[in-house]
């Protein structure tokens, strides 16, 4: 729902009154943030919200084994050290990895991490035997690393992984386990009441007060938390990486969902930044002095289609049409330049592009003579339903980039009605599926999602083995030669031939057009200009423990 400016600006002014009687912000270096999200993604380790979860609770409060570069603008970000020194493949079992642990780490409540940490850390989400054992954070973490099986401690520097096949993809996975505090978890299950016997209940107790006082080891740790209003994160001075060792005092994360919000917040100096600005208001905002930084990223804005009986989309002649329909050119002047045109889930030039012979552009004429030779007319169009949010992590502007769509794919006989959910919702039943009651029989779901390593650009969507509950191939698709492709470059472990078989998996995915392939983001955001060392990495995350506030 639009908000009219007047709504806007009296939203803006009810969080400037939240934000000065929530602290002296004169008296501190303090960074406020408006997020897309709907609610402050979960604080307990394993953040909802999608990757802007990741990006705002996760890697601030948080560190991984493995870690993605967030340092540099003019390349695309690789894999790093975190709290893992080094990992190797076992040379004699390719189920089994090494990895060499960082010494020195504390988490935020003082205790040490260590082999035990990341042990426990993975038989969270894993090991339903466990007392700690959370279902609630299985859903957004087993579902990006599904090969993980085990972990086992060598010594207190070292700790042996297991994988159910071999798989080369799992260093990458690994980005997204954070290491919570066992530590801290403990006290906070002590303090459950005796009379909670049940395991599972005791846990989930325990959790949640974790959640609304949360120990990592990341940059920053949780100092404030009002679950739907805001989250303030405190530097955390110690932390181990000199070079990551904020300079901001403190961080305040505000949910707003609705663009014109945001832009209001921002404009009239309620915060200091915010995420994917009204693209009209984009020249305002630069006028009153702040600054829009954008970078293309390994990201997709696609329609995902399902593959159940039934389905309009087992025709691939209709695939091919609906991604011939869209006029690209025409919605990234809709939204202000701040898209790039999808032609695949990679472009030309990337490693892992291929040799597609479907080749995506925007061909109405072409669109519409295959509709008709699938037996579709202006008469006859085909039906189609699309589950879709307002808002959310990386979903850009939804509601009129999917009516652009509609609009659009009218002219090539497709009838289009969209079912709105929120944005986390829509989300969670990404993970449930195109069978499963929450999808309310749609035929799509259009949720972005990130690029940049193998798993999460292809393997996931297209595995056969990936189909829900494992992972997020929500519409059930199924191709032998596509599960072959991925089989080879998943057993793969030299980066140049596996490259080669990657590219070889995405040639064969476009032209099988799985997706309705739309756009990928530029992540805008506007920030004030009192915030200097701002790096606009080419990833979905950024990273604020580097930034400084004059």
């Amino acid at each position: 729902m639009k908000l009219s400016k007047g709504s806007a600006l009296a939203m803006a002014c009810t969080l400037s009154l939240g934000l000065l009687a929530g602290g002296s912000a004169h008296a501190e270096k303090v960074l406020r943030i408006a997020m897309t999200a709907g609610d402050i993604p979960r604080t307990l380790g394993q953040p909802d919200q999608g990757f802007e979860g990741n990006r705002f609770t996760g890697i601030p409060m948080y560190d991984s084994l493995t870690q993605w570069d967030l340092s540099k603008s003019d390349q695309a970000s690789t894999l790093i050290p975190g709290l893992a020194l080094s990992w190797a493949v076992d040379a004699n079992d390719k189920h089994k990895w090494i990895f060499k642990l960082r010494p020195g780490v504390k988490f935020h409540d003082g205790s040490a991490f260590n082999a035990d940490s990341v042990v426990w850390n993975v038989n969270k989400v894993l090991d339903k035997e466990a007392l700690h054992f959370d279902p609630s954070q299985v859903g957004v973490t087993a579902s990006r690393m599904p090969t993980l099986r085990s972990a086992r401690k060598i010594d207190d520097m070292t700790v042996e992984l297991t994988t159910s096949q071999p798989d080369s993809f799992l260093p990458i996975n690994l980005t997204n386990l954070f290491m919570a505090s066992p530590a801290h978890w403990a006290k906070k299950a002590e303090a459950v009441p005796a009379s909670v016997t049940d395991k599972a209940e005791r846990s989930k107790q325990a959790w949640a007060a974790f959640a609304a006082d949360a120990a990592g080891t990341g940059p920053f740790k949780m100092s404030k938390f009002v679950a739907r209003e805001r989250l303030e994160l405190a530097k955390n001075p110690e932390y181990w990486d000199a070079k990551r060792r904020p300079k901001i005092d403190k961080v305040v994360m505000l949910p707003l969902p609705e663009a014109n919000s945001r832009t209001a917040a921002l404009m009239s100096g309620q915060v200091d930044w915010i995420e994917a600005p009204a693209p009209d208001a984009l020249e305002a905002i630069k006028s009153r002095g702040f600054k829009i930084y954008s970078n293309p990223q390994p990201h997709v804005w696609p329609w995902q289609l399902s593959f159940v009986p039934g389905s309009p989309w087992l025709d691939k002649r209709v695939r091919q049409a609906a991604n011939l329909c869209i006029d690209r050119t025409s919605m990234k002047q809709l939204l202000g330049g701040q898209m790039a045109e999808a032609t695949g889930t990679v472009e030309p030039g990337h490693p892992w592009r291929g040799k597609p012979t479907f080749q995506i552009k925007y061909d109405p004429d072409q669109a519409r003579k295959l509709m008709q030779e699938a037996g579709f007319s202006t008469a006859n169009p085909v039906k189609v339903k699309v589950q879709i949010s307002s808002s959310g992590s990386g979903q850009m502007l939804p509601l009129p980039m999917n009516e652009f769509m509609q609009q659009n794919l009218k002219k090539c006989f497709f009838d289009v009605q969209f079912d709105v959910v929120e944005w986390n919702t829509l989300f969670t039943n990404w993970r449930i599926g195109a069978k499963d009651p929450s999808a309310k029989g749609a035929h799509a779901v259009n949720i972005s999602f990130a690029a940049m390593d193998p798993f999460f650009a292809m393997v996931r969507f297209t595995d056969t083995k990936a189909a829900p509950p494992l992972s997020n191939n929500w519409g059930f698709y199924s191709n032998p030669e596509v599960d072959a492709l991925i089989m080879k470059a998943r057993t793969t472990f030299d980066a140049t031939r596996r490259d080669a078989a990657l590219a070889d998996l995405h040639a064969k995915i476009v032209d099988e057009a799985p997706f309705v392939w739309v756009a990928h983001d530029t992540g805008p955001r506007a920030i004030s200009s009192k915030v200097s060392g701002v790096v606009q990495p080419q990833s979905w995350f950024i990273d604020i423990a580097t930034m400084s506030m004059d």
